[in-house]
C-alpha cells in the first residue's frame, strides 16, 4: 500500500478535535483509495467517567477502534484512534466516549447525520448504495435516531387522529400507522390491522404523556377491526370516514361490475380507468369515450352515476340532511339489481347506526 502524507493540521480543523485529543497521521492509499486519519490522546491525560461522571480518571488501557467518516471527495474516510478504558472508583473499568462518535457505532457522527438527512427523501437501499455500505448497518443508524427522538415525543395535546393500513411488502403483511390529524405527523406505526393495533397505540399514547380519553376523532376506513378497536380504547373519539376511503369502496364496486358486464359487452374492455378516475382529472380522449358510453344502456354506467351522486353528499352541510340523502341512495343500490352495489349498500347502511361522521 502506497501511502501519501496529508497535512494533519488542517485535518484536525475540520475534524474539530480539541484537547486532550490530537491528529497523528493522515494518509491515502492510491491501491485502495482511502483516506485514514490516525487520531491519538496526550500521554497522561485524565478523563470523566461516562457513567457517573467522575473526573480526573486515569487510564487504565486502550482499546484500537475503527469508524467510517465522511467522504474525501469520492474516496471513504476513516478514523482511528485507541480509545482509553478508565479507572473509575465507583464504576470500576469504564470505556469513555469519544467526542466524534456516539458509544457502540462504527460511524462517526457527522456520518451518521448524513445519512439520517439522506434517508428523509430516498428509500434505505439507495442510501446504502450511495455511500458503499450494507443496507443492515445503514437501518441500525437510522433505527437508532428513531427511537432516540420518539423517546423525546409529547403526545400531550394530540387529539384527532388518521388511521390506515398499507401492506408492508407483496403478500399479506400489513402495517397500522397513527398520524396526527391535525399535523400529519406520524404517530405510531405498528404490525397488523385487527383491533389490537389500536391497544398497542392506547399504550403508546400514555407512554408520551397522550390522553386516550381526549382524543376526539378517528379517522379510519370502514374496517370492524378499527371500530371495534376505537369503540374500546378511545371511547370519547367520533369515528370519521372520510371521502377517501368511502370512494376506494364505490370504485371497488364499480369495477366489479364493469369485469362481470364486460365479458357480455366487449366494448367496455380497457375502459377501467375511465369509471375509477376522478372526471377533472380524464384525458381529452378519455372525457369523450365516457361521454359515449354513459349514453348506452349500461350497467357499468348506471353503477358510475351512483358514484357520482354519493360525491354529492360532501357538499351538503346540515347533518339531518345528509342522513336522509344517504338513506335515499342506500334505497337506490338496493333496488339496483347490481350485485356489487347491493353490497356497497349494506356496507354504508350499517355504519349509518355508528356515531360517524363522514368527513371530507
Amino acid at each position: 500500500m502506497t501511502g501519501y502524507p496529508l497535512e494533519k493540521d488542517a485535518i484536525q480543523l475540520v475534524l474539530g478535535l480539541k484537547e486532550p485529543w490530537s491528529v497523528k497521521q493522515v494518509s491515502f492509499s492510491d491501491t485502495e483509495k482511502r483516506l485514514d486519519i490516525y487520531i491519538e490522546f496526550q500521554r497522561g491525560a485524565k478523563f470523566s467517567c461516562p457513567s457517573c461522571g467522575t473526573e480526573l480518571c486515569d487510564v487504565h488501557d486502550t482499546i484500537g477502534k475503527e469508524w467510517r467518516h465522511l467522504d474525501f471527495f469520492q474516496y471513504p474516510s476513516y478514523i482511528h484512534a485507541r480509545v482509553p478504558r478508565i479507572k473509575c472508583d465507583q464504576c470500576k473499568v469504564v470505556m469513555i466516549d469519544v467526542p466524534w462518535s456516539r458509544k457502540m457505532s462504527s460511524f462517526t457522527s457527522l456520518f451518521e447525520h448524513m445519512v439520517v438527512l439522506m434517508a428523509q427523501s430516498m428509500q434505505i437501499s439507495k442510501v446504502a448504495e450511495l455511500v458503499h455500505e450494507h443496507d443492515t448497518r445503514i437501518w441500525r443508524i437510522i433505527k437508532h435516531y428513531v427511537k432516540t427522538a420518539l423517546k423525546k415525543e409529547d403526545y400531550s395535546n394530540v387529539t384527532a387522529v388518521c388511521v390506515d393500513e398499507t401492506s408492508e411488502r407483496k403478500g399479506h403483511n400489513y402495517i397500522t400507522i397513527f398520524a396526527d390529524k391535525k399535523t400529519g405527523k406520524v404517530l405510531f406505526v405498528t404490525r397488523g390491522k385487527d383491533s389490537s393495533t389500536i391497544g398497542r397505540f392506547f399504550t403508546e399514547l400514555l407512554c408520551h404523556h397522550g390522553n386516550p380519553w381526549k382524543i376526539e376523532q378517528v379517522s379510519c376506513d370502514m374496517s370492524p377491526a378499527f371500530i371495534s378497536g376505537i369503540s374500546e380504547y378511545l371511547v370519547n373519539a367520533k369515528i370519521i370516514f372520510d371521502k377517501f376511503h368511502v370512494m376506494q369502496l364505490v370504485n371497488k364496486a364499480i369495477d366489479e361490475v364493469r369485469r362481470v358486464e364486460q365479458k357480455e359487452n366487449s366494448i367496455l374492455k380497457k375502459t377501467r380507468y375511465i369509471w375509477l378516475k376522478s372526471i377533472n382529472r380524464l384525458t381529452e380522449k378519455q372525457s369523450q369515450a365516457l361521454f359515449s358510453l354513459r349514453a348506452l344502456n349500461l350497467k357499468t354506467a348506471r353503477a358510475y352515476q351512483m358514484k357520482l351522486n354519493i360525491q354529492e353528499i360532501w357538499k351538503i352541510q346540515d347533518r339531518d340532511e345528509a342522513h336522509l340523502y344517504l338513506k335515499k341512495w342506500y334505497f337506490w343500490l338496493t333496488h339496483s339489481r347490481l350485485d356489487p352495489m347491493i353490497s356497497l349498500a349494506t356496507v354504508s347502511y350499517t355504519h349509518l347506526t355508528l356515531p360517524t361522521i363522514y368527513s371530507v
